[in-house]
């Protein structure tokens, strides 16, 4: 699977968030009801200061196998009570532009990606949707490299 090496700025994430892990039988069904709390629920409509309307999932807070995942956007400031508020670390990432089913073209990308032998540094990795086309999403995936 091709990527390239980019530099970030920080990013700031608001959203909604829960711990899970790869052996968490249930991780597909909690993955899905944060994104779900985010669109259904309303909550996406209420978050401020959205750079954009790219929805973006974070995994972050990397514990053993446990990570934490944030469903939201990224913000220019802050302003929610209530909601997560992750930063994305300014660095070195692997970038990975998919396109097809949004759910299976990501869940494919993420067992390649796995499997590969990139010098991740754990801190931050995201997927950022660039479009709500169910089956033509376009989606940009970034992994933290050291």
């Amino acid at each position: 699977m091709k990527y390239e090496i980019v530099n970030l700025e920080e990013k700031i994430v608001v959203g909604v968030s829960a711990v899970t892990s790869n052996d968490d039988p249930n991780m597909g069904k909690i993955i899905g009801g944060l994104w779900e709390k985010l669109y259904q629920g309303g909550i996406n409509e209420t978050i401020k200061n959205k750079v954009n309307e790219y929805a973006i999932g974070l995994y972050s807070d990397y514990k053993y196998n446990e990570y934490l995942v944030t469903a939201g956007n990224e913000v220019s400031e802050a302003a929610n009570e209530g909601l997560t508020i992750k930063k994305i670390p300014a660095g070195k990432y692997a970038k990975f532009s998919i396109e097809g089913h949004m759910e299976k073209a990501v869940a494919e990308a993420w067992n390649e990606i796995w499997q590969m032998n990139l010098e991740r540094s754990y801190e931050a990795d995201f997927e950022e949707y660039l479009n709500s086309d169910f089956n033509n999403a376009k989606i940009d995936i970034y992994i933290s490299l050291k």
